[in-house]
């Protein structure tokens, strides 16, 4: 999906996931965009809604509220912050996920967890490691019913899909497939983002009720897991982990004040747009933002924070 920037060159260069990134510059609620900000104890949360489809051709993105949790880097975090945090993003998954399904009860609502990305690449694998995380529940509803019963939880399924070079198969295809056995009433995807600005890696969580296209991040777009293809609602929570080397690169620029390129300076953007930077502490923040991660999904679908 293509970011909507004032000039011609940040269109083309400046690249992220982030509906806090792309949302500065999108338009009010007579456009069909409405945006908040709400200042909590270790950060900030801002909501954008993109009301209609003339708004969301306009910004490129789907219809659908877009959730975005700024805080200090998680992978330093006090272990005050670390929960708070964790709670504030419990309360907003659940929060979509009872408007989406229409259940409110944990008993009566089935959620699939998908970690997506490729775990034998650090800033990739915050999706599996959190999914190994994860508290998983819906056996126990089959073959434990009393044990499920007392724990008054959701039936919590989880799956690692890897990546199409590793399966031979897109991950859309084994993702619906396990959906259409397991009937889930809604899928939680997990995945790794990019940001524009290097200050967000890691210190930024996104939600969105409008599903995921895995690998879109880094120009490698698959199959979309959405509510059209998937079946049921798809609740997209990601981390950003990358900045795309371009982007760095036009935004040094642009604070220079340099807004039209040469063909040199092209060609040097044009090269760097496969590289994708991560920080020299990715193996940490990977195991780090995805014990958090994990932690705030078993907080809203079992009631627990996991493990530590």
């Amino acid at each position: 999906m293509k970011q909507r920037n004032k000039s011609a060159m940040g269109d083309r260069y400046a690249r992220t996931d982030l509906a806090y990134e792309w949302g500065r510059e999108a338009e009010d609620e007579e456009q069909g965009i409405r945006q908040t900000s709400e200042r909590l104890p270790f950060g900030t949360q801002h909501t954008l809604h993109i009301l209609d489809e003339r708004a969301a051709r306009h910004v490129g993105r789907p219809m659908g509220e877009y959730v975005t949790i700024c805080c200090d880097p998680m992978w330093r975090l006090e272990p005050e912050a670390q929960e708070e945090l964790e709670s504030a993003l419990a309360l907003r998954l659940w929060g979509m996920l009872t408007e989406q399904t229409g259940k409110k009860n944990t008993e009566d609502l089935s959620v699939m967890v998908v970690g997506l990305g490729n775990r034998a690449i650090t800033a990739d694998a915050i999706g599996p490691l959190a999914v190994d995380a994860l508290l998983v529940t819906r056996h126990l509803k089959d073959h434990e019913p009393e044990i499920f019963r007392g724990m008054a939880c959701c039936a919590v399924s989880a799956l690692a899909p890897g990546v199409l070079g590793q399966t031979g198969m897109e991950v859309a295809e084994i993702v619906a497939g396990a959906t259409r056995r397991c009937r889930p009433d809604a899928i939680i995807a997990i995945d790794a983002l990019a940001a524009r600005s290097c200050d967000r890696l890691a210190a930024t969580v996104q939600l969105t009720d409008t599903g995921i296209s895995p690998g879109s991040g880094v120009g490698n777009d698959r199959c979309a897991l959405t509510s059209d293809t998937m079946g049921v609602p798809v609740i997209a929570l990601g981390v950003p982990t990358v900045v795309d080397s371009s982007t760095l690169v036009y935004d040094a620029l642009a604070q220079a004040g340099i807004e039209q390129v040469d063909e040199r300076l092209r060609k040097i953007l044009e090269n760097g747009r496969r590289f994708y930077v991560s920080p020299k502490e990715a193996d940490v923040i990977a195991e780090r933002t995805a014990a958090i991660i994990a932690h705030a999904i078993n907080r809203a679908l079992v009631g627990v924070a996991g493990f530590a």
